[in-house]
């Protein structure tokens, strides 16, 4: 059933993904939106250490270290697997929020 407070809850998701263009940065973001500057740092910072382990990787491929290899793609799986995971636990908190109207 649609209440009240999920439509302003809607609304205010709605606008804070139209006021703010980080859009490739959000893959990379542990929250689900880039409100504030320093989840714009956070991202960048994970996104530098995922192209970082991509290059290691690489490199560890092309020098046929392969043992260092699985490692570092273990390490990236973590990372990714860590990132979607504390997207959703902030989902689920917000939505556990109370409605407005309390």
């Amino acid at each position: 059933m649609i209440t009240r407070s999920k439509l302003v809850e809607q609304l205010r998701d709605y606008q804070i993904r139209s006021q703010h263009k980080y859009s490739p940065l959000t893959f990379f973001s542990p929250k689900p939106h880039i409100i504030t500057w320093v989840d714009v740092a956070v991202a960048i910072a994970l996104a530098l250490v995922f192209c970082t382990l991509v290059l290691i990787s690489c490199m560890t491929l092309y020098l046929r270290r392969f043992w260092i290899f699985l490692l570092v793609v273990c390490f990236i799986i973590l990372l990714l697997t860590r990132l979607r995971a504390s997207r959703q636990t902030l989902a689920r908190k917000r939505e556990r929020r109370l409605p407005l109207s309390i």
